[in-house]
This record gives structure tokens, sequence and C-alpha cells, in this order.
């Protein structure tokens, strides 16, 4: 029988995913193909209302896919499917964190097979339609293999000690648990375009030259000393230009993708 809580549970799931995506129809009917006077400098008419169709386009998919998420995990919750994996994980093993793994292993991983179809769609027909997909076959496959054994690698390690801590430190278990994810969060913050990024792109330093000393010359401006910018191959995989920010103290740095620096 379900009780009370677990129809609370699957109502907060019904309303998030019908506020979500009532803000995403507000966006899709307000958006326009015309070109706003404001940035008559920035595009042409054809470029905007391109933007807008690629737009549209994505919002549209998104609503397709989320519609699917909400399904599977009615469906897991109706159906019992969270406590069939947890029968299988418990028939495997009685080590608490072997059980875990196997259950959010079979879990997350189901979650991203069923997730394939829609990455393909998405890199393949959509991106391609619009001219930004660069990604092969070969770079998709590889992408998803490398993210596998890193989520089940780092997902795994986090898992372990977040058990471990449960199991010895009993109420305080909430404490050690916290600051445990927060330690992780610092450490990737500094650490992650050296460890995470090179799995999957490769940075080379900016060159010397013009756009190298603007950057560094704003960043003095304003207080911000840093020497690491780079840039990154993102054209492997797409035309779309980017840049991001990461770091914490010596290691923070300034990555501009290579479509970025070329345009």
């Amino acid at each position: 029988m379900y009780n009370i809580l677990f129809f609370i549970i699957v109502a907060i799931i019904i309303l998030d995913f019908l506020f979500e995506n009532f803000l995403s129809y507000l966006n899709l009917k307000n958006a326009s193909s015309a070109l706003p006077v404001e940035l008559a400098d920035v595009y042409n008419k054809d470029q905007y209302k391109k933007s807008q169709e690629y737009k549209r386009t994505n919002i549209r998919f998104s609503f397709l896919t989320s519609t699917f998420s909400l399904i599977i995990l009615l469906l897991m919750l109706f159906l019992k499917g969270f406590a069939f994996v947890n029968d299988i994980a418990y028939s495997i093993s009685e080590n608490y964190i072997l059980i875990a793994f196997i259950f959010f292993g079979i879990i997350m991983f189901g979650s991203d097979l069923l997730g394939i179809p829609f990455s393909i769609y998405d890199t393949f027909v959509i991106e391609e339609k619009f001219g930004f997909n660069k990604t092969t076959v070969k770079t998709f496959l590889f992408d998803k293999i490398k993210s596998w054994i890193m989520g089940a690698i780092l997902g795994g390690l986090i898992l372990a000690a977040i058990i471990w801590f449960y199991m010895k430190t009993g109420s305080a278990f909430w404490l050690w648990a916290w600051l445990l994810v927060a330690v992780f969060q610092v450490f990737m913050t500094m650490f992650y375009s050296n460890i995470i990024v090179p799995l999957f792109n490769n940075q080379t330093p900016m060159e010397e030259g013009p756009l190298r000393t603007k950057i560094e010359e704003f960043a003095t401006s304003v207080g911000f000393k840093l020497t690491n910018i780079y840039v990154i191959d993102g054209s492997k995989r797409s035309t779309k230009a980017n840049a991001y920010f990461a770091g914490l103290g010596s290691k923070k740095r300034i990555v501009l993708y290579d479509t970025l620096v070329k345009d």
C-alpha cells in the first residue's frame, strides 16, 4: 500500500515538471524571429531568425526528453522498480557498501542507456541541422565510455565514503557527509581543468599576442591577477564559441574555446 508520503513525493515531482515546462512554454510563446533594434549591430536578420529557431527546437526537444524521464520515473515508483533493483542488489551481496554500488550503478547506468537515443538525436540531428555539430561517432562513443568510467570511479568513491560515515557515525552522519561533499566540491573546483578536462579535450597555453595581453590587462585592472590562460579544442565537437573560468588560488584559469578565438 502507498502511504501519504509517497503521494506527496509524486505530487512534488509532477508539479516540478509542470512548472519547469510552463516556464519553457512562456519562453517559446514569446520568442520572436523579428530582430530587436538593440541587436541590430550584433546579428543580421537571417542569423537572428536561425538562432530563434534553434532555441525553439531545443525547447520542444527538452519537453520531449523531460516528459520521457517523468514517465520512466513514475513507472519505477508505481511499479516498484526501485524495490526490484534493491532486491537484486541484496541478492548479490550482504556488504552494505557493495549493495549501494550495485543499486546506484544499475539505476544510473540504466538511466544513461535510456538517454542515449536522445543524445544521439540531439548531437547528430539537431546540432547537425543548425551547423554546429563536429562530433564524430567515434568521439561520441569514447566520450560516453570515458564518462561511465569516470562516473563509476568518482561516484563510487564518494558513495563508499558516505556509506562508511553513515555506518560509523550514526546521528552525526549528515555532518560528515556534508563535509565530505563540500571538500570534494572545492577539490573539483580547483583541479577540474587539470584532471577531468584532459580526458576529453586538449588545453594549450594561449600564445603571446594582442588577445592574451588584453585579457591580462583587464584582469589586472580589476585586481584579479592570473597567468593561466588556455585555449581548448572545442572545435572537435562543435562550432559553437564558448569560454569558462575555473579554479581557486594559484589554480584559477581562463579557458577559451578555439572557435571563440578563431572568430
